[in-house]
């Protein structure tokens, strides 16, 4: 699973299919105030993409595919990672 959860930070990673939206949907609800990162994730899905936009949780980093770095990340609540544990 590319979906994981260390104290309240929910780790993505990898190619993210449309199976780890309701992982990450799940973590969402369970950790309130969870910051999402995204600095692992190569690509993720449209549906993963849906929760965040819609949920706007605090996210660090950035998929690697190029499209969604530099289109799909600005959408989403990009924190510097300087902030991300105060």
């Amino acid at each position: 699973m590319s979906v994981w959860i260390e104290g309240v930070t929910i780790h993505v990673e990898g190619n993210s299919p449309v199976e780890d939206a309701e992982p990450l949907l799940a973590a969402l609800q369970r950790v309130r105030g969870a910051t999402v990162d995204l600095s692992a994730v190569t690509r993720l899905h449209s549906t993963s993409v849906q929760i965040l936009l819609a949920l706007q949780p605090p996210t660090i980093g950035k998929p690697s595919d190029p499209f969604q770095a530099n289109f799909v990340a600005p959408l989403l609540t990009i924190s510097d990672d300087s902030n991300a544990l105060d």
